[in-house]
C-alpha cells in the first residue's frame, strides 16, 4: 500500500498530471473525490481483513500483532531497564562479562510505526470518526 502512496504522491505533484484539467477545477475536484473514494474503500477492505484476523482460532493469523508488541515492549525494556541494571550489577560483583546490547534503531523504527498507526487511531476516536458507519 505504502508503495502505491509514493507512485500516486509522485503522480499527483507532477505539473504535467494536472495540466490534463488545465482549465477545468470541476474535473480536478471529481478526481480528487473519486480517488479520496478509492483510497477510503481500500482501508475500509483492510479494516475488515484485519478484523477477520482477529476473529481467528489460530495464533499465527490472530497473534502476530500482539506478538510484535511484546516483542518490542520486552526489548525496549531490556534495552533501558534490564540490560544497565544488569550490567551495574555485574560491574559491581567484579565480573568483566557485559550483557548483549540490542540494535535499538532498528527497533525504534517498528515501535514508532506501530505506535503511529495507535496514534492515527486515537486521533480519529478524539475527532469521533465512526469507521463502522463508514461507506464501503
Amino acid at each position: 500500500m505504502n508503495e502505491i502512496i509514493k507512485i500516486l504522491v509522485g503522480v499527483l505533484d507532477s505539473s504535467d498530471f494536472w495540466d490534463l484539467f488545465k482549465g477545468n477545477k470541476q474535473k480536478q475536484r471529481e478526481f480528487i473525490e473519486r480517488l479520496t473514494e478509492q483510497m477510503r474503500q481500500s482501508d475500509m477492505l483492510q479494516v475488515e481483513l484485519n478484523k477477520v484476523e482477529a476473529n481467528h482460532k489460530s495464533i499465527f493469523v490472530a497473534g502476530w500483532r500482539p506478538f510484535i508488541g511484546w516483542v518490542c515492549g520486552s526489548a525496549l525494556a531490556y534495552n533501558f531497564i534490564l540490560q544497565p541494571l544488569l550490567e551495574f550489577v555485574l560491574s559491581a560483583s567484579g565480573v568483566t562479562v557485559s550483557p548483549p546490547e540490542l540494535e535499538i534503531g532498528q527497533l525504534i523504527t517498528i515501535v514508532l510505526g506501530m505506535l503511529g498507526m495507535a496514534g492515527y487511531r486515537t486521533y480519529e476516536k478524539y475527532k469521533s470518526v465512526d469507521t463502522k458507519n463508514m461507506k464501503s
